[in-house]
């Protein structure tokens, strides 16, 4: 498996890391799965979310906290569209779940996928998916994931914040693994919807024996009244904050009153 977190990451904190920890210990304790890699990919300046700084610093504070990491890593790709990408297009973009072809396009070079599959070809033509760097060369195709907070799925109650059919892409294609929170159920948000119940099958619950309720917005006002974040947030993180004077009264008011993209799309 490989696990995505889209996400706003404004600032990425240790719980974001945490989540993938979570997810992927859960994973190799159901005996199915080997999770190969973890994938950030920080949403685009045009969401329009109240206080989202600029990608470029979000992508910059993601890689430093991710130096840590030896299976963690942050994507661009989608921060650098020209505009908002809806989230099933960022997982049909990031993996050629149709099995054309089995070659993967690293940030370097080719990394052909050996495979017992009889007549699929090697070709030369670009890839419209986008770069993924792997660090194996593996004997099957590795699955995506969609990983995310407990209170990721009470946002598909939201009216017009997604729309149905890309929520079942979603469930039915890729599948969901879902990390609880304190003051979230998502068990119950699973029983209540039609659609998730249909697919609870490829939607995995992974239970958070040690609460951590580290909250982005609340770093982010602790940062603009002076307040010490420390051991919330990476040290490395801290100092880019400082250095950049990133979260202030004035980037907490940046899109305020505005309503997201998806909101004025639908």
């Amino acid at each position: 498996l490989i696990l995505l977190a889209c996400g706003s990451f404004n600032p990425i904190t240790n719980m974001h890391m945490r989540l993938f920890e979570l997810a992927r210990d859960h994973l190799h304790q159901t005996g199915r799965y080997r999770v190969i890699e973890g994938i950030m990919s920080p949403v685009n300046d045009d969401y329009g979310k109240k206080g989202l700084v600029s990608a470029r610093h979000r992508i910059a504070m993601a890689k430093l906290a991710l130096e840590t990491s030896d299976w963690i890593r942050v994507d661009p790709w989608e921060s650098e569209q020209e505009t908002w990408t809806a989230t099933v297009k960022v997982l049909s973009l990031s993996f050629p779940i149709k099995i054309l072809s089995l070659e993967f396009i690293s940030h370097h070079h080719r990394i052909p996928l050996h495979s017992k599959a009889k007549g699929i070809a090697k070709t030369r033509k670009p890839s419209k998916y986008r770069n993924l760097s792997f660090p194996f060369v593996f004997p099957v195709l590795p699955e995506l994931k969609l990983l995310c907070g407990a209170d990721f799925l009470q946002t598909f109650k939201t009216p017009n914040l997604w729309k149905e059919e890309h929520i079942k892409e979603i469930v039915e294609k890729f599948g969901l693994v879902c990390i609880s929170r304190a003051g979230s159920d998502p068990a119950h948000y699973v029983n209540e919807s039609d659609l998730l119940t249909k697919f609870q099958h490829n939607i995995f619950l992974v239970k958070e024996w040690i609460q951590n309720e580290i909250s982005a917005t609340q770093i982010r006002y602790a940062l603009c009244r002076g307040l010490s974040v420390k051991y919330l947030i990476p040290d490395s993180v801290i100092s880019y904050i400082a250095h950049h004077n990133i979260y202030t009264e004035e980037s907490e008011r940046k899109n305020e009153g505005d309503l997201l993209q998806p909101l004025k799309l639908h």
